[in-house]
């Protein structure tokens, strides 16, 4: 597995990458978002450690934004490290498409520990053969499409992240389920998942812009209040 590590200061980007090539990963560095923007091209790296305060012209949030608007070959997980505690940030850095979010200082042990959870989630599809179609969505696991069917016979493709699609895939596998946030994290990020609950709600927000009509009043992933999310949509 292969990780990019996007810090400036020299001796927390060391320790991260001492303690990350001791569990058997590959580490790249880089100091500034356009040379990460660059890295990100050219070696397509499984996940990504962003500081977001970073020199450079480009901060973390816009290096977040621009990889989710326009991903590669690989749509990495993206850990996000800052200094700053205020939730606004937390919730600022969730939005623009980063996975998971650590404030300095930060336990090493801790670190390893997520980004092991963020990777587990694309191990865990292995060998593992679904398709799943409603009324209006399809979507095969094997061949990481999902397309939206429009009206009459015709259907278009969903340009969904590595997220997204496993969250999509989770509510198609069972329409009419309610979901906790819990139970979402548990099966997206695995037991060891160590962030806050309300990033479920952030993926969801993005989810249902690429497939609701009107993500302002959801017509397939409906809030379900003091409990979490369900899927609805009639049986193909």
């Amino acid at each position: 597995m292969n990780i990019l590590i996007v810090e400036d200061e020299a001796e927390i980007a060391q320790l991260i990458q001492i303690y990350l090539e001791k569990e058997g990963f590959s580490c790249r560095t880089c100091r500034d978002g356009l040379t990460a923007l660059q890295l990100f091209q050219d070696i397509q790296p499984d996940l990504i450690i962003l500081d977001l305060m970073i020199p450079g012209g480009l901060d973390g949030l816009e290096v977040c934004a621009r990889i989710r608007q326009k991903p590669g070959s690989k749509d990495p997980y993206i850990l996000m490290l800052t200094a700053k505690g205020e939730e606004i940030d937390r919730i600022i850095g969730l939005s623009t498409g980063a996975d998971d979010y650590m404030v300095k200082p930060f336990s090493p042990r801790e670190l390893v520990a997520r980004v092991r959870a963020l990777l587990r989630r694309t191990l865990r599809q292995g060998g593992q053969s679904r398709l799943y179609q409603t009324f209006h969505f399809s979507l095969d696991v094997d061949q990481r499409v999902a397309h939206r069917q429009l009206d009459g016979t015709a259907s278009e493709p969903l340009d969904l992240t590595t997220l997204e699609f496993e969250l999509l895939a989770t509510f198609l596998s069972n329409p009419g389920r309610v979901w906790s946030r819990a139970q979402l994290i548990e099966r997206l990020w695995g037991s060891d998942f160590y962030g806050d609950e309300r990033v479920v709600d952030t993926h969801v927000a993005r989810l249902r812009k690429k497939v609701e009509p009107d993500p302002s009043n959801p017509t397939f992933v409906k809030t379900v209040i003091g409990v979490g999310y369900k899927f609805e949509d009639q049986s193909a």
